[in-house]
């Protein structure tokens, strides 16, 4: 799926959304993947204060750290790589 088709869907409010899918997303946006710790994958952007936790459940992300994410990317209003 393109990250655009992507976005929408995360945007919509759907339940399920593939772990990758999440990470795709976050990486996108500008995340890197910092380090891993036990099912905490903990997300970096070079130019921001906080931080992005995902956990996989199952295959799937945890509905509220998508919406986490998403208030992330409005509140410093920012911008898929490539979309400038």
């Amino acid at each position: 799926m393109n990250k655009r088709k992507l976005l929408q869907k995360l945007l919509s409010g759907s339940k399920n959304i593939r772990f990758p899918e999440a990470t795709a997303i976050a990486e996108a946006f500008g995340f890197r993947l910092d380090r891993i710790s036990g099912g905490h994958h903990i997300f970096l952007h070079p130019d921001l204060p906080e931080l992005i936790n995902l956990q996989n459940v199952k295959g799937k992300a945890k509905p509220y750290q998508i919406k986490q994410l998403l208030k992330i990317i409005e509140k410093y209003n920012l911008h898929m790589e490539g979309d400038e």
